[in-house]
């Protein structure tokens, strides 16, 4: 089987040496997005899957636009192309090239949480499991038939990150698993429900703000979701400066026993942790943030020669 991979994220990268591994498969080669400036030197850096290919010899395309490369992929004569987080939507003289099939690796159990951000989307919604669909790729956002699923449970302390690593593997497996399907000509196709659709869009930090009206165990779910992105902040007013804050799981979710008096965003403290009042009665604790312009660090040091007064309060940002 003669393949070209098409990623850029570093979710792709297990499944990318599984092909690579693969003894009935010739991967002709890997296209990714360009490399890019990275931190706070804007220093040129190529996608971490583009060294991968490089030492394995493979040769690797990163055109800013793919229709740039169509008459280079055709040439190739591939069989399959395999795409996953690769960072463009594939027009349809593209899909249309292996003689074969285009297929997607996708990190959810479609049709569910289809977009940019299944992760946290899985997360957020308390989902009890994920994982990975390997389907046709067509012009519709995650809409082909699939070919299989492989699934992972997610568990009540898994985070954005946790879950990235666990499927990353996951697809390697599923990928396997679709290749011995198409070796042996079993593969099938199944149409998506599309009654069952669900839908989460590109993340930005913005998405990441805290809203405390919210009930305290949807945002203890945001705030593993989006770790480590997009992130979660918030702001701290304690009557003398107001601080951007970054929080960081674990938090406890309290429900109940909360004096009647306090609002919500009220804050609380007991020299270790802040208690943050939510919505539906509830609060949140949390153990560790990052001010703006500091390190990560635990309450205890936030609050060490700092006193918080009744008035002190959590808000979004302004």
């Amino acid at each position: 089987m003669r393949i070209v991979f098409l990623a850029t994220g570093e979710i792709a990268i297990p499944a990318f040496r599984k092909l690579i591994n693969r003894k009935d498969c010739e991967v002709l080669g890997l296209v990714t997005q360009p490399d890019r400036p990275f931190g706070r030197k804007q220093t040129l850096t190529p996608p971490a899957i583009k060294l991968v290919a490089e030492k394995h010899g493979i040769p690797v395309l990163q055109p800013e636009k793919i229709v740039t490369e169509l008459d280079t992929l055709t040439k190739l004569d591939a069989d399959f192309f395999v795409v996953m987080a690769y960072g463009q939507l594939l027009p349809q003289r593209v899909i249309d090239i292996p003689n074969t099939a285009c297929l997607n690796l996708h990190g959810s159990i479609l049709p569910k949480h289809r977009g940019a951000s299944p992760i946290q989307a899985a997360i957020m919604a308390g989902d009890h499991e994920s994982g990975v669909t390997v389907m046709h790729v067509v012009r519709a956002l995650d809409a082909g038939d699939i070919v299989l699923s492989e699934t992972i449970p997610i568990h009540s302390d898994d985070t954005g990150g946790i879950i990235h690593d666990r499927l990353a593997e996951s697809a390697a497996t599923a990928i396997g698993k679709a290749m011995d399907a198409f070796t042996s000509g079993t593969a099938t196709r199944t149409p998506q429900d599309e009654a069952l659709v669900t839908y989460l869009g590109k993340l930005t930090r913005a998405d990441g703000v805290i809203d405390w009206r919210q009930p305290a165990d949807a945002i203890e779910r945001m705030i593993r979701a989006f770790d480590p992105w997009p992130g979660t902040t918030t702001t701290l007013n304690d009557g003398a400066a107001k601080f951007r804050l970054k929080v960081f799981p674990p938090v406890e979710v309290v429900e109940g026993g909360l004096p009647n008096q306090l609002e919500i965003g009220a804050v609380r403290t007991d020299g270790t942790s802040l208690l943050i009042v939510c919505g539906n009665a509830s609060a949140l604790r949390i153990h560790t943030i990052q001010p703006d312009g500091k390190r990560q660090m635990a309450v205890a040091d936030f609050l060490r020669g700092r006193e918080l007064g009744s008035d002190a309060v959590c808000g979004d940002v302004g």
